[in-house]
């Protein structure tokens, strides 16, 4: 195996005295994991920091072994863990990539929404224009594992518009109309899902994350993986303060 590649750093472990297990995203081979010697010196330390971009060149003489890894700084966000929420937010996205995806399956959308919301997360004068692209990237998540929500149509008449909730159970949009009189059964659905342009207010980010959560923890991070869980309800308890 020989691959060089610009790559989102999502995890990383200590190994042995001096180097670092790293996990990475790359655009066309998924999330990889490589051995980077030296990957506890203080230099590479700052390098390898997830949410940070690298250029990374993975080498192994078998399928079968694990790759020895090297990297190059392309952009750090390193300079973002000062700041409470932002590092929350980065923490808990790169960490849910790390653990949901297997290793070595294509994931470019997954890519490419990934460094949208970390470059988000950057740049955004204020949290609530990040917070949303957290809930859509977990949404497509879910999607690209098989987990999909269906929001296209109302599971019970099949009509379009007015989809205000979704049932917990399937994961299907209800209208407003037909899942009314069962609302405090049913999770609220954004508008901002589901109408292009509609306003990304507070009260629906929050209705988003507390709808990608329910599917996330019932589905996805079960059983060992559910630890994860912990860093999502630091960004989520953040985020409600602002509200």
């Amino acid at each position: 195996m020989q691959l060089r590649t610009s790559a989102i750093i999502c995890a990383m472990r200590t190994h042995g005295e001096h180097g670092a297990i790293v996990r990475a995203l790359t655009p066309d081979n998924g999330l990889l994991a490589g051995y980077v010697r030296g990957g506890r010196s203080r230099r590479l330390r700052a390098v390898l920091v997830p949410g940070n971009l690298v250029e990374a060149d993975f080498r192994a003489r078998t399928a079968e072994q694990l790759p020895g890894l090297t990297v190059e700084l392309s952009h750090s966000r390193a300079g973002l863990l000062a700041e409470p929420l932002a590092a929350a937010a980065i923490d808990w996205l790169t960490t849910l990539t790390a653990v949901a995806l297997a290793e070595g399956q294509p994931y470019p959308r997954l890519y490419a929404m990934l460094d949208a919301a970390l470059a988000a997360i950057e740049y955004a004068p204020s949290a609530r224009g990040w917070a949303a692209a957290a809930v859509r990237y977990e949404l497509l998540l879910m999607a690209e594992l098989g987990y999909a929500l269906d929001l296209s149509a109302c599971a019970a008449t099949g009509q379009r518009d007015d989809l205000a909730f979704v049932s917990p159970k399937s994961g299907a949009a209800i209208s407003g109309a037909a899942g009314r009189p069962y609302a405090d059964r049913l999770l609220p659905l954004p508008a901002f899902l589901v109408e292009s342009g509609s306003e990304e207010e507070w009260p629906e980010i929050l209705a988003g994350l507390r709808l990608t959560g329910h599917f996330l923890s019932r589905d996805i991070l079960v059983d060992r993986r559910a630890d994860v869980l912990d860093a999502r309800e630091r960004m989520v308890a953040r985020l409600a303060r602002l509200a």
